[in-house]
């Protein structure tokens, strides 16, 4: 009798398992689907975001390219300058120091994170698997009063300091429409070291036959965020090389 209720209980550990690891791909699969499908996310190019940055009561104007080909670039205009920040033109890396406004080009270990995150555009969901990129659904948990299936993402290591450091994030998506919610994960370097950082992403609307959150909120987790409100998303901008370049020295 008591084999009989060992091997029943191996055969409901099996099935669970199984049962797990089917829903895990179901939850990327709704959230691929229900945001425009596979076919539309591969196809898609590139993108132009023009946001609001809320910060010490005001309003800070940016706007944030991403392209297929991994350039990339942030523009803030503050205080009648246009600063930029995080541009990549495919090989090289680059920023405006805040206090000089001159041109600084970053290190070598910053520089090819920042090419390990340019692979995952659109998001890095999409092909997860091609990727060599593992998933594990940690079961459910509220937050922010809804109800998210908790799902563990490994991306490629990362340098940290000089050391490879495994890349891990939590995404926690809504039960009911397959969307991400927030994103957390751990600050690997830097004074803010340990600490773990939070995401926050609503209001989805619809461009073009894709679905994007309008709404974010980045900071601590915890703690209050820095709101970002997106008044367009434009997709499949074309730009030139010399947008990205870094700027020759006067």
């Amino acid at each position: 009798m008591r084999n009989n209720q060992i091997f029943l209980m191996a055969i409901v550990l099996v099935v669970a398992q199984f049962t797990f690891a089917q829903t895990k791909e179901e939850i990327i699969a709704n959230y691929i689907e229900n945001t425009g499908g596979a076919e539309a996310w591969n196809n898609l190019q590139g993108l132009k975001m023009t946001a609001k940055v809320s910060q010490g009561g005001m309003e800070i104007p940016i706007e944030m390219i991403q392209l297929k080909d991994g350039r990339q670039m942030t523009k803030i205009s503050f205080q009648g300058k246009e600063i930029k920040q995080g541009v990549f033109d495919g090989k090289k890396l680059w920023s405006h120091n805040f206090m000089t406004m001159e041109a600084e080009e970053s290190d070598a270990e910053a520089t090819a994170n920042f090419k390990l995150d340019a692979n995952d555009f659109p998001n890095p969901f999409l092909d997860y698997e091609k990727k060599g990129y593992t998933i594990e659904l940690m079961g459910k948990e509220t937050i922010q009063g809804a109800e998210t299936f908790k799902l563990k993402l490994v991306q490629e290591p990362k340098m940290v300091e000089g050391q490879a450091e495994e890349s891990v994030s939590y995404y926690f998506f809504d039960t009911e429409n397959f969307v991400p919610i927030a994103m957390q994960t751990e600050i690997q370097s830097g004074p803010a070291k340990g600490v773990i950082a939070e995401t926050s992403f609503s209001d989805y609307q619809e461009v073009e036959g894709l679905y994007f959150p309008f709404s974010m909120s980045q900071g601590e987790k915890d703690k209050p965020g820095q709101p970002i409100t997106f008044s367009s998303i434009e997709v499949n901008p074309t730009f030139e090389d010399s947008d990205f370049a870094f700027p020759e020295k006067k």
